[in-house]
């Protein structure tokens, strides 16, 4: 069976951000550690049941996201919910391997092109050396590193805005067109196709993960940095916030809600043991995320003992850790342009591996749907990897990275969790525990235990309603840096948001509409349907 392990760039640096986004205080460290407390109860509560219910969906109905809901369609909508979102994630997701593979093609030379402050796009505050106080001068110094992505790769100096676009950069183009280019051959053939390539795109991390391991433990720093990663306080337990965001990191860590399990896993055979698949693959990629960890943390305990400056000021989070400060780290070692082949090629599989991911989830969930298109797969996907092209181009412009920004915080933030939301609720309250559960007794012969029909029922939906009302109360615009986005920008990402949601409601009344019969009032069938 191939689920991918992750969905993101962050299955790799999620531990950092397991670390960073927790920080009540940009200057405070916080301990790892006390993170996992929730994480891991969240996973067994929330995590895992979801897990194995999108598998067990997809295989017992052997279709795609909105396919499988021929067994209660008044909620098909939340199908195409997800397939919006994952082409939606695919519009920017697609740009940041066109990053990795950009920094790869530069690492072939002797001399990385982020060392030293004598290029061309170098401004007058760059500085070879960090030194952070509380000067006024040095709160606008830069380093060589954060000006070869801002300045080199992206040219945020030449857009004042996201109202300042310019022309796509060809370079980045290029690679852009090079992923596509990949993905179209990866996936036109579909899982024969793609099932051989994940073999080398899921694999290949554990290799250079296992490598950088072996290198990061030996550098001067690196035991300080495991030590934060795994220090616990438990007094960070009773802040509110450190258990909304390790829920939150649940959902997108494991991939539920994307429509990709439940591709990959309509391509099962009836009897594969999809309780099996769930356990292990749920777990590995907690313990994946976990390994990862001490990876990160101890080259930035490395980088915190080499400029003598305290662990949190060298974190960051989102791309500035994966193109900044860990191309820093590898850039001060013997041999440091080998070292930055080796991590671009782990982000480039890792990336190629979760964007087939993602891609195959609204191929195969639209194919499924409309059964004309699988006579014409290899067009029908040629269609959907130059549409996502086409609207990628927008963030590779000069200001592209504000379209980016803007995509990433609003396409598959609330919206994915309403969508598992209402997914939960259509099987365990409309569809029917006790049915649903019959299916899976009938594919792998046995009957899911108590606790697996528990969460399923109360406790997973719980969960997700709790998080969809807190993440809607503690929302917070989006930002890049100390740009903030205008109020047109931050409605248009309200409208992409809305978009995906709303064809839960439109889909019902459509169907309401159409079938034939008469309305009937809720109340008087609801003991019937919440018995099933």
């Amino acid at each position: 069976m191939v689920i991918p392990l992750c969905i993101g760039y962050e299955c790799v640096m999620k531990a950092l951000c397991m670390y960073y986004v927790m920080s009540s205080s940009p200057v405070s460290l916080f301990p790892v550690g006390a993170f996992l407390v929730p994480y891991l109860f969240f996973m067994v509560i929330a995590g895992m049941p979801l897990f194995y219910m999108e598998l067990a969906l997809g295989q017992y109905n052997r279709e795609g996201a909105a396919g499988v809901w021929k067994i209660c369609p008044i909620f098909k909508g939340v199908g195409f919910t997800v397939i919006l979102i994952s082409l939606y994630v695919g519009f920017y997701y697609n740009v940041i391997i066109a990053w990795a593979l950009f920094y790869l093609f530069s690492s072939f030379t002797g001399e990385l092109p982020w060392v030293h402050c004598n290029n061309t796009w170098n401004s007058p505050n760059c500085s070879d050396l960090w030194a952070f106080n509380n000067s006024l001068n040095d709160t606008h110094k830069s380093t060589p590193a954060a000006e070869y992505f801002e300045r080199g790769v992206l040219h945020l100096q030449d857009s004042e805005g996201i109202a300042d676009l310019g022309l796509p950069r060809w370079q980045l183009t290029s690679c852009l067109a090079v992923v596509i280019v990949v993905l179209y051959f990866s996936l036109w053939k579909g899982v024969k196709t793609s099932g051989k390539v994940v073999w080398i795109t899921a694999t290949m991390p554990y290799v250079v993960l296992t490598v950088l391991l072996l290198r990061g433990v030996t550098l001067p720093g690196a035991m300080d940095g495991i030590k934060a990663y795994l220090s616990v306080d438990f007094l960070r337990l009773c802040e509110p916030q450190v258990w909304i965001d390790a829920a939150t990191q649940i959902c997108f860590s494991l991939g539920v809600g994307f429509g990709v399990l439940i591709a990959f896993s309509s391509y099962n055979k009836f009897s594969n043991n999809c309780y099996r698949d769930a356990i292990i693959t749920s777990s590995i990629n907690s313990l994946t995320s976990f390994f990862s960890g001490f990876v990160i943390f101890s080259f930035l305990g490395y980088m915190s003992h080499k400029h003598s400056v305290p662990l949190d000021k060298v974190a960051t989070d989102g791309p500035g850790l994966v193109f900044i400060i860990y191309p820093e780290a590898i850039a001060t070692l013997p041999g440091s342009s080998v070292w930055a082949v080796i991590f671009f090629i782990m982000l480039l599989t890792l990336g190629i591996d979760s964007a087939m991911g993602g891609m195959e989830s609204v191929i195969t969930g639209l194919m499924d749907e409309f059964k004309f298109l699988h006579k014409h797969r290899e067009l029908f996907t040629l269609f959907i990897v130059v549409s996502t092209f086409l609207i990628s181009l927008f963030c590779v412009t000069n200001g592209g990275i504000y379209v980016f920004t803007l995509l990433d915080h609003f396409a598959a933030g609330t919206s994915i969790l309403f969508g598992v939301l209402i997914e939960a609720i259509g099987i365990a309250w409309f569809y029917g525990v006790d049915r649903f559960s019959d299916d899976i007794e009938e594919m792998i012969g046995q009957r899911p235990g108590l606790y697996w029909r528990l969460c399923w029922k109360f406790v997973s939906p719980c969960f997700l309603l709790f998080m969809v009302v807190v993440s809607f109360a503690t929302f917070n615009p989006p930002n890049y840096g100390t740009y903030t986005f205008p109020i047109w920008a931050n409605m248009i990402g309200w409208c992409l948001a809305i978009s995906s949601m709303t064809m839960v409601p439109l889909y019902a009344i459509y169907k309401m509409c159409t079938l034939p019969g008469k309305y009937v009032n809720i109340l008087t069938v609801w003991p019937m349907i919440s018995s099933l």
